[in-house]
């Protein structure tokens, strides 16, 4: 079956401090564009959402505009900028690195499902 969807409307939008998320789910795709703002950092914006002390999502994308830093837990760091293509394993921190916003396509279903939504008690 052939699916199109643009971008420009996408069947939900999850906001959190200093950023969103904007979703589109496909037959065997969920896609995410996520914008960060300048001052955005994922234990300030996401911690209390996601309940985790880092995250634990895996992400797989390309980065569109702005430059973002990322810290896994074992401590090893990268940065990503416009151009870049990334796989993020779970298990990390990540920030926006000066002033411009990032934009970020992630192609991984997990992303799309999973970030920025407040998880149960278990």
């Amino acid at each position: 079956m052939l699916e199109v969807k643009t971008i420009e409307k996408p069947d939900e939008r999850r906001d959190f401090p200093r950023g969103h998320i904007e979703v589109l789910h496909l037959t065997g795709l969920d896609f995410a564009v996520s914008t960060f703002e300048p001052g955005w950092h994922w234990t300030e914006s996401i911690r209390e959402i996601a309940g985790t002390d880092i995250c634990e999502v895996q992400h797989r994308g390309i980065v569109a505009r702005g430059r973002m830093r990322i810290r896994m837990k074992d401590g090893a760091e990268s940065e990503v900028g416009p151009g870049d293509v990334y796989v993020i394993p779970p298990g990390h921190d990540a920030w926006v690195v000066g002033d411009e916003a990032v934009v970020a396509y992630d192609f991984a279903g997990e992303m799309a499902t999973e970030y920025a939504k407040a998880k149960g008690p278990s």
